[in-house]
């Protein structure tokens, strides 16, 4: 009735130290500044803000935001479970409809007493986000719930993601199978290689999540409903000659295509 998704009544956010939830506030920040700062930048910038922190401890809440740095460094992340290896497929492709490619990724919101995950889907022609979902962990299940709520807009023909262990899992990987899609992985260490997603974080964090400083998660929820629909049907792209994600993606859909973009 309330238009909220039900994740809102019975997800609780993640609790940690007042001390560690300030420092991976400071780290999700800079991060979205620099996503090329690696674990001992990131810990050199915390000491010229005041924290004197180690690297270990700097990777170890760097591990439970689920960040990176984009350039290839030490694992920080573990694969999923499924066996099969998947290329990249998006170097030198030119895009040049809804649905040719999708794609996805998980990013940490904070929250006055805790945080939680966001995933989101994204069409890459028309930059329309077709779901998005949050979790208390980064499991695989609500990257599943939002796979499912994207397809009710339509099949991908790729689908490309990270190698992290949710878009890896054999649960997320036969799902795609099953619908007929080609799977694409973003090499290791390459936060670049999605970088549509990585553009929508920097936008999601900047012109909402910093601004509103969410007390609870169904204020986040209520928070993240108005940006995502602002985000598809007002926010101007000029990267699509000043439309909307949302005019590109079902005005160009029912067009089948458009002019082509070029190669990534």
């Amino acid at each position: 009735m309330l238009e909220l998704p039900r994740s809102s009544f019975y997800y609780k956010p993640v609790v940690v130290s007042d001390y560690n939830l300030l420092l991976m506030n400071l780290i999700d920040k800079q991060y979205t500044l620099t996503p090329f700062y690696g674990i001992r930048r990131i810990t050199a910038w915390l000491h010229t803000q005041g924290h004197q922190v180690n690297h270990k401890r700097v990777r170890r809440l760097m591990q439970q935001m689920g960040l990176e740095a984009i350039y290839p460094k030490p694992r920080l992340s573990i694969k999923g479970d499924t066996p099969q290896k998947y290329p990249y497929l998006l170097k030198g492709l030119v895009i040049e409809r809804p649905n040719q490619v999708w794609s996805t990724d998980i990013t940490y919101v904070r929250l006055h007493q805790g945080f939680v995950y966001l995933v989101a889907i994204m069409d890459w022609f028309s930059r329309y986000v077709l779901s998005w979902e949050i979790s208390n962990s980064l499991d695989t299940f609500f990257c599943l719930r939002a796979l499912e709520s994207a397809f009710q807009k339509g099949i991908p023909g790729i689908f490309n993601s990270d190698q992290g262990s949710q878009f890896t899992s054999e649960a997320f990987t036969n799902r795609l199978e099953e619908a007929g899609i080609q799977i694409s992985w973003d090499s290791q260490g390459r936060a670049l290689d999605n970088i549509f997603v990585e553009r929508l974080w920097r936008s999601v964090k900047h012109e909402e999540v910093y601004l509103k400083d969410y007390t609870n998660v169904p204020e986040a929820i209520t928070g993240l409903s108005s940006y995502f629909r602002f985000y598809n049907t007002q926010r101007l792209h000029q990267s699509l000659g000043y439309r909307t994600p949302q005019q590109v993606y079902y005005d160009l859909k029912e067009q089948g295509g458009n002019p082509k973009r070029d190669p990534l």
